[in-house]
């Protein structure tokens, strides 16, 4: 059974999404707070994490960024407000998605179940462009030889850029391909995405060599 590590500190919130989600077949942990939860996650080694931001003590942008030190798995983050602060910041802290509160447990389950799906990726071999080597099968990335740590989501788009070198990709053919067909319009993800992926593979994010800017169009992956 999937292992879900909710964080969340509002303890009636807490309860039914641990009844809810358990009611689908998670096994589902629990933590109250930050700390708590990464003690929780340290422990349980769950196969993802679903986050509120707003924790006392530790916050969930703080608690996702420790995570990502050395755990790639997926991150769903919980906002009380759909504003590009808490968007932004909590995607740039390595979430893989966020649901704004309050959630619909069909809707957060609906969310889980993309997340983990993303986290899977076509088995095709390896792509070699320049010194970015992507191994499909291992679900590996190496820069110059040295290993490159992603997300699952980072790792799906660039899996998804990288099948198709110089096609050019709109924000909403990556919204489908890589978040999934709910996500009509909401480009920050896209852009917060592509940002992420270009900090780590990039030598310089503002010349990229491997993930280029289409200006009026989208994305694509060279070198063609």
């Amino acid at each position: 059974m999937t292992s879900v590590l909710l964080i969340e500190d509002d303890p009636l919130v807490r309860r039914s999404l641990e009844l809810a989600l358990g009611r689908y077949g998670y096994t589902m942990i629990t933590a109250a707070t930050g700390e708590d939860g990464l003690s929780r996650f340290t422990e349980e080694a769950p196969d993802i994490v679903v986050l509120d931001l707003m924790l006392p003590g530790i916050d969930g942008f703080e608690v996702c960024r420790r995570l990502r030190l050395d755990s790639q798995a997926p991150v769903i983050m919980l906002t009380a407000r759909a504003d590009d602060l808490d968007v932004v910041g909590g995607l740039e802290a390595g979430a893989d998605d966020y649901v704004v509160k309050p959630v619909q447990p069909a809707v957060l389950d609906a969310r889980i179940r993309a997340v983990l799906r993303r986290a899977i990726s076509d088995l095709d071999g390896v792509r070699s462009h320049g010194s970015l080597r992507i191994d499909t099968e291992s679900l590996t990335v190496t820069l110059g030889g040295a290993p490159v740590p992603m997300t699952p989501t980072e790792l799906r788009l660039l899996l998804t850029l990288s099948r198709s070198p110089g096609r050019v990709f709109s924000r909403q053919q990556l919204l489908e391909e890589v978040w999934g067909h709910g996500y009509l319009g909401d480009s920050r993800l896209v852009d917060n995405g592509i940002m992420r992926l270009r900090a780590k593979i990039e030598d310089g994010p503002g010349h990229p060599e491997y993930v280029q800017t289409v200006r009026g169009f989208g994305y694509r992956f060279g070198p063609v």
